[in-house]
């Protein structure tokens, strides 16, 4: 019996991976052979094909096996090649593995505009284990597999896989697998270690590759961290982001104001002082968000370094005894507060255009209290630039984009369960720092509300989970305009 298993197993077909569109695209050519991807009324140029290559598109529809085109042989595979590159790069793909007897394994959801399957390659002696950082959750009516490190999150069309991916919380060679009911085939198990959902291991499942999954820089992240991270920002996800109002219609919204508890109060305005106030209340009271900055006067590098004097320099480091009975531990001394003196939190600045220095993207060295040039792309960081602006709902992009980024290891390598959180807690304190010495330095500021973390790790070559993205603020000169101090109404 053992070897005609072993007999239809060397001769079982292999899963046929294709490529389609998402089901609200259309494509449609003109005569002339342009193509283009329509989208709920608006279309996105794609090119110009051949007569040939325009027939063999329309199979996108239903699915196009990737292996028809990835040679390069025929005539047009490489304009197919390109078209599906472009497609991809638009998310409007989707990849389906097909098994062998008919019916769809899994549908592939590319997280990531550069995402394209690839299998790696398999041997049945290998030792697979789940990343401890991917999860299985529904959505809507369907079963996904996830993790914030993959990317593309994989739709289950088979309930089976779900019992099978049980198996691999402990390390399972590939040929022990095989032999098991539900066996999915090792090019679902070669996608999912591309993404990274799987991972080699030695047999016993060393334990300290498997805490660090192959990257050191893993050990120090707990799972919900890292999952926060990645969803709550964007880069790495297709998820829609920012005010889209998804519960409009479906819950009211909260009043302004809390309705007040019932019960008497103590009256306070009474008590409060109507005399001249400190420079410091002042300061809070002038504190406002500026969308709109005056290029015909952008901030100087004199302004621009007194404001990052004031607000970030690091004015002392020393060496002091744990509290807590850890060890010793180095800090540095800075303008504002952060969570057990960590000072994860660097910044980099996206210069549009600043009196004195050049466009370009620059490190605050806080120590140095000097701008070191970072060489990127002109189109990342014309993009940097156009996602604050987009953010803020400008009409124009800031003078400069203030990049706050967290040396993440720096808080996690002595709290746990909390670090993240208290990351965006030090991200808040430095954003009102930063709001309230541009008012101080007669500056403009605002605060973004999102950042893109993936264009942050190409643009420095850092992976997201080492150092990434965690805040933004806008800073230069405010455009001439009414007085922002007028009540709403």
């Amino acid at each position: 019996m053992r070897a005609q298993q072993g007999k239809r197993e060397r001769g079982t077909v292999p899963a046929t991976l294709c490529v389609r569109l998402v089901d609200h695209v259309t494509l449609q050519a003109d005569p002339n052979g342009r193509v283009a991807a329509g989208i709920e009324g608006r279309a996105v140029a794609l090119g110009t094909l051949s007569a040939g290559a325009v027939g063999r598109a329309q199979d996108l529809r239903t699915g196009l096996r990737l292996a028809a085109f990835a040679s390069g042989r025929r005539a047009g595979d490489q304009e197919i090649d390109r078209l599906v590159r472009r497609l991809a790069r638009h998310g409007l793909v989707e990849y389906c593995l097909r098994a062998a007897r008919g019916g769809e394994q899994v549908v592939i959801e590319p997280q990531l505009p550069d995402y394209w399957p690839r299998t790696q390659p398999l041997r049945d002696s290998d030792t697979l284990v789940l990343s401890r950082f991917a999860y299985l959750r529904r959505r809507s009516d369907a079963i996904v597999l996830e993790s914030p490190r993959a990317g593309a999150l994989f739709r289950i069309g088979d309930p089976r896989l779900a019992a099978v991916l049980a198996t691999l919380a402990v390390p399972q060679r590939i040929a022990r697998l095989r032999r098991q009911a539900g066996f999915p085939g090792v090019e679902l198990l070669a996608l999912l270690v591309d993404c990274q959902m799987l991972f080699k291991t030695g047999a016993a499942g060393n334990k300290s590759l498997r805490a660090a999954e192959g990257d050191d820089s893993l050990v120090v992240w707990d799972f919900h961290d890292l999952l926060f991270h990645a969803r709550s920002t964007e880069g790495r996800h297709a998820n829609p982001t920012g005010g889209t109002y998804p519960h409009a219609g479906m819950v009211p919204e909260l009043t302004a104001v809390r309705p007040g508890w019932p019960g008497p109060k103590i009256d306070l305005r009474a008590l409060s002082s109507t005399d001249a106030i400190s420079p410091a209340a002042q300061l809070l009271r002038d504190r406002h968000s500026v969308r709109d900055f005056d290029d015909r006067h952008p901030i100087t590098l004199a302004e621009l370094a007194c404001f990052l004097d004031r607000s970030a320099r690091i004015r002392s480091i020393m060496t002091a005894p744990s509290e807590d009975g850890g060890p010793p531990l180095t800090h540095t001394v800075r303008p504002y507060p952060s969570a057990g003196a960590s000072y994860e939190l660097e910044l980099y600045l996206a210069v549009g255009v600043c009196d004195g220095l050049a466009r370009g993207f620059y490190h605050y060295d806080a120590e140095a209290h000097a701008l070191v040039p970072i060489e990127v792309r002109a189109d990342e960081l014309d993009a940097m630039l156009a996602q604050a602006t987009l953010a803020m709902g400008a009409s124009a992009p800031p003078h400069v984009v203030i990049t706050i980024t967290a040396r993440f290891a720096r808080v996690s390598w002595k709290y746990s369960s909390i670090a993240y959180a208290l990351i965006l807690k030090d991200v808040g304190v430095l954003l009102q720092t930063l709001y309230l010495m541009a008012a101080d330095t007669g500056l403009g500021g605002c605060a973004i509300g999102t950042t893109n973390i993936d264009l942050f790790a190409k643009m420095t070559g850092i992976a997201f989970h080492v150092e990434g993205a965690v805040g933004q603020f806008a800073i230069g000169r405010a455009a001439p305009a009414l007085d922002w101090r007028m009540p709403v109404r």
